[in-house]
């Protein structure tokens, strides 16, 4: 094996799902060191009986037509009696036989010879009789993706394929730490729309960086990819990690396709720095993972930005890690409610300490947080622990409830800002669980990357709604400001959706508050108090 063109190879039993990113990431890195394959069977599998079995002969040629031994080929069943069957039959005279069950297989073999490596999909392999097969590396043409920067250094790839028939999906994949792969289609087509396969590659340039990813739903698999994007033909996501005070060390960034399994992009991030990724449109939506520097007393964070879109010749920007931290509601389909009435039972789960751009952090710096819970004005207990996170037991009739969750802030060392949200509403036992009517509202003014902004400058800063009243609607909206800590506060109109102000003297905080009531009658009552600082 040549350690510069080790390939990662598994064939994996799916169902109707995929192998999930973050372990074959894990496998990637552990397989492309070690320098050596891998072969992953399915759950269950076991040997064949001979009788109602049927031999298999693999023959494997090298790209200049002779034998060769240098290969690692998988046998996977898909349906029929070896719908169950994983092999990886192997001989040094580059010819092999197995005996496997009638059924649909998926054959997929990866040659290597030096610095050539070939890999060969046969997605529809219908075993009915005594078979041969011959995988020939002559067949194969290049995988040639390139960013439209020359000089860009290839960082690693993979090419992955997933083959469905009669409702079960099987899979295949190669991780390249080279750009120098060249593949093939074997056999039959399959059925219309069977085969979806895709290559994801990454590649460091002087100021920026690719990830281009295609991928491709056909009858077959695909005999050559060739690919030559231009600037205007990707989108840009910016990656910008901030850094408050006493922060040390380095952040890391990930950049990787949303849909399907990949390695991902990865790369060290200076504090205050930013990281800029050109993409492939065509590859979907697309995730962004984001480690930050931590300090002598804390971890580091951890945030996920998912299922970005992106559009060629447009900029995608995310911050993380950076002020205001406060209350965020995720409102997407699907999402986690960030209250939940089951029964008697009543359960916070609100990201009290998101960042600035509504990340929630892994793990959320604060020195105390504190979460009660009053029905009709009688206290029913207190929670101390994670912020926004607390679960209480009440009595069953509909009573009116004030829920309040607040957290003094860990961040920095010239900052020891608080956060507190104090949600009203009425509620009675549920028979199935049923999500709170909870609102957060979200400030998010213009920050340098150390959560600072100019003393003076006048600034207009966006608020928006998240949660139940982003559904039902708004009754009313008011917000105020403080320079003094939260001792006075000052009235802020809210115009089409923003407030403007001041900002005060260097080195003196900004404290933010609002208050909302929905459509409903529920409320919010909020308060950031040192939301940011001044420069």
């Amino acid at each position: 094996m040549n350690d510069s063109s080790t390939p990662l190879r598994t064939s994996t039993a799916t169902g109707r799902g995929t192998t999930r990113r973050a372990a074959l990431r894990a496998l990637a890195v552990a397989t492309v060191l070690a320098g050596t394959s891998l072969s992953v069977p399915l759950p269950g599998a076991v040997a064949a009986d001979p009788a109602g079995t049927y031999a298999l002969t693999i023959r494997h040629l090298d790209r200049q037509g002779a034998a060769t031994g240098d290969y690692l080929t998988h046998v996977t069943g898909i349906s029929g009696p070896g719908a169950a069957e994983a092999v990886a039959p192997h001989d040094a005279s580059g010819t092999v036989t197995v005996r496997l069950p009638k059924g649909r297989y998926l054959l997929d073999s990866t040659l290597e010879k030096g610095s050539e490596v070939d890999w060969i999909v046969q997605p529809r392999l219908d075993l009915t009789g005594d078979t041969t097969i011959t995988v020939d590396a002559r067949t194969t043409a290049p995988v040639d993706v390139r960013p439209p920067e020359p000089t860009a250094r290839y960082r690693s790839g993979i090419g992955y394929v997933q083959v469905t028939h009669e409702g079960t999906t099987r899979s295949a994949n190669i991780v390249m730490a080279s750009d120098n792969l060249r593949v093939a289609h074997l056999g039959p087509a399959a059925e219309p729309g069977s085969v979806k396969e895709w290559f994801d590659n990454y590649w460091a340039g002087a100021t920026q960086d690719y990830a281009l990813g295609y991928t491709f739903t056909s009858t077959h698999a695909q005999t050559g990819v060739v690919r030559r994007p231009t600037t205007a033909s990707l989108a840009t996501l910016k990656i910008r990690g901030a850094a408050t005070e006493g922060a040390t060390g380095t952040a890391f960034v990930s950049v990787q396709p949303a849909e399907g399994t990949t390695i991902g992009f990865g790369r060290a991030l200076q504090p205050r720095d930013t990281a800029t990724v050109l993409v492939t449109p065509e590859r979907g939506t697309w995730d962004v993972d984001y480690t930050g520097p931590g300090t002598p007393e804390t971890r580091p964070n951890q945030y996920m930005a998912q299922g970005i879109p992106v559009r060629a010749g447009a900029t995608v920007t995310k911050t993380f890690d950076n002020a205001v931290f406060g209350p965020a509601i995720d409102g997407a389909p699907g999402a986690r409610p960030a209250g939940v009435r089951d029964g008697e039972s009543l359960a916070l789960d609100v990201p009290l300490l998101a960042d600035g751009d509504g990340h929630t952090p892994s793990a959320p710096r604060f020195l105390a947080a504190t979460t009660t819970l009053q029905r009709d004005g009688v206290l029913i207990g207190t929670r101390h622990g994670a912020p926004g996170r607390a679960t209480f037991t009440t009595t069953p009739g509909r009573a009116s409830y004030r829920l309040t969750a607040s957290a003094t802030r860990g961040d920095g060392t010239a900052s020891r800002g608080r956060v507190t949200a104090a949600w009203t509403f009425s509620s009675a036992a549920t028979t199935t669980p049923a999500a709170l009517p909870l609102s957060a509202v979200r400030f998010t003014p213009a920050l340098g990357l150390d959560g600072t902004a100019p003393a003076g400058a006048p600034v207009t800063v966006p608020l928006t709604v998240q949660g139940a009243a982003a559904t039902t609607g708004v009754r009313s909206l008011t917000a105020a400001l403080s320079t003094d800590g939260g001792a006075t506060w000052s009235r802020l109109p809210v115009v089409d959706g923003a407030v403007s102000y001041r900002n005060p003297a260097p080195g003196r905080s900004v404290s933010l508050r609002a208050e909302l009531t929905d459509s409903r009658g529920n409320t919010l009552h909020q308060t950031l108090t040192e939301a940011y600082r001044t420069r």
